[in-house]
């Protein structure tokens, strides 16, 4: 059954993103003082009283038209908020009381259809007198909440599940409830063109896209299904170094990332074609492979590429240089403006998630480790002579195998690379990393 969605929104700075990491119980969203922090809508699950519901945080709604694109973009991506809601709570200022602002979004949301809840937020400490002027905006009773201290957050919840909508279950849900969902991370450094490529491959505008650096500041989880199977694809704020960070908001986007990448099945490095490869898409990718994770190279903008062979050629030598511990990830050439490339993007994002939860049968995978003995002889040291006796899968996502030896630290490193190839040579696990651990039997 589909689950119904409840769109927090309201003005910039009333306190939207901390009651939504309240209701959700986690720090999901990133919160500061600074108005404008929230850009793109952030989906999240919520519980409560044997109810299910999708809540959404948005940016903050300007009504009056600003110069500022991104602000206009904002609130364009809160009104989609809007529009898709079964319930809308609009948030309002305690503290800074009515203002002229909080009466435009009260006459979008009127105009809107959708059923409104007033939330008083920032009342810790407040009484009756302080949220009362909140009445003259026609919604109701505002309910005073504090985010800071959890008080009436309860009697919210309580509130929200009165007024959810019931629903049928239809055959699409019952398609989506099946099978699990593979994560996919887009990651890499500012302005390579993630949110273009998360638009394109949803085919909507679901995150902000602007020329300016660093505009994605939350990561952002949006499902969808491609041939019949889920997923759910994570843009998130792009990653510098850090001496190059230059603020909070900047390194906890950053720090979200990070986590996506920990989180995903499939995490996508996206990469500049015309810029090549920078110091920095080395170190996302390092964090991609020490993760676990399967990894698929991106390289997007290809529209822009004039000498398209020569430049092809010249990425896939830096990749090979600068990437080598990413031998096995596949590389994708898109653009994320024109479209060009996205079916076989997705047919690779599916085909290493299945290698990255492979399981390979006991028998079949020790006949490989015994032909790979015969063709190569395992290493020598000092007189002794490594001797692998059996090997097992431990693991899945990664591919992980233990192998029985006589003496672990008999095995060099060339050698353990060369069971690592024999084991992707005769099993396909391109695009994901394997993990082989060496146990000394009994």
């Amino acid at each position: 059954m589909a689950a119904p969605v409840v769109a927090i929104v309201g003005r910039p700075n009333v306190g939207k993103s901390a009651l939504f990491n309240r209701m959700v119980g986690t720090q999901h969203a990133i919160v500061e003082e600074t108005p404008g922090v929230t850009r793109d809508r952030i989906y999240a699950d919520v519980e409560w009283g044997g109810r299910k519901f999708v809540l959404v945080d948005t940016g903050g709604i300007e009504i009056a038209p600003r110069a500022d694109p991104i602000q206009e973009m904002t609130t364009a991506q809160a009104k989609l908020a809007v529009e898709e809601a079964d319930l809308v709570v609009f948030v309002v200022d305690t503290k800074s009381g009515l203002l002229p602002q909080d009466r435009d979004v009260a006459d979008m949301l009127r105009r809107s259809g959708r059923p409104v809840m007033l939330v008083a937020s920032k009342a810790e400490g407040a009484r009756r007198s302080d949220y009362v002027e909140f009445y003259a905006l026609g919604l109701g009773d505002p309910l005073p909440v504090s985010s800071v201290h959890g008080t009436g957050i309860g009697d919210l919840l309580d509130a929200i599940v009165a007024r959810l909508p019931e629903r049928s279950p239809s055959t699409a849900d019952d398609e989506l409830e099946a099978g699990e969902a593979v994560k996919i991370a887009v990651v890499g450094r500012p302005n390579v063109g993630k949110s273009s490529l998360v638009n394109a491959v949803l085919g909507q505008e679901r995150s902000i896209v602007s020329p300016e650096p660093g505009t994605t500041r939350d990561a952002i989880d949006t499902p969808f299904t491609w041939r019949g199977r889920r997923f759910v694809i994570i843009d998130t704020a792009g990653m510098r170094r850090r001496a190059k960070v230059r603020s909070a908001v900047e390194y906890y986007g950053a720090l979200r990332a990070a986590k996506a990448v920990e989180r995903c099945d499939v995490a996508l490095v996206v990469l500049d074609s015309v810029e090549g490869i920078a110091a920095q898409d080395v170190r996302i990718a390092g964090y991609a492979d020490e993760a676990g994770r399967a990894c698929v190279l991106v390289l997007n903008k290809w529209d822009l590429v004039d000498e398209k062979e020569e430049t092809r050629t010249r990425l896939e030598n830096a990749i090979q240089a600068d990437l080598v511990f990413l031998s096995y990830a596949p590389r994708v050439f898109v653009s994320a403006l024109n479209g060009a490339g996205l079916p076989k993007l997705m047919e690779t994002v599916t085909r290493v998630a299945d290698n990255h939860a492979r399981r390979v049968a006991t028998s079949v995978l020790n006949e490989v480790i015994e032909e790979a003995q015969m063709r190569v002889e395992p290493p020598h040291d000092g007189g002794r002579q490594l001797k692998i006796f059996y090997c097992t899968q431990i693991g899945v996502r990664p591919p992980a195998f233990s192998f029985f030896v006589n003496d672990p630290g008999l095995v060099h490193f060339s050698y353990k690379r060369y069971l690592e190839n024999r084991l992707r040579e005769a099993f396909d696990f391109e695009g994901t990393p394997l993990r082989l651990k060496f146990r000394r039997r009994g």
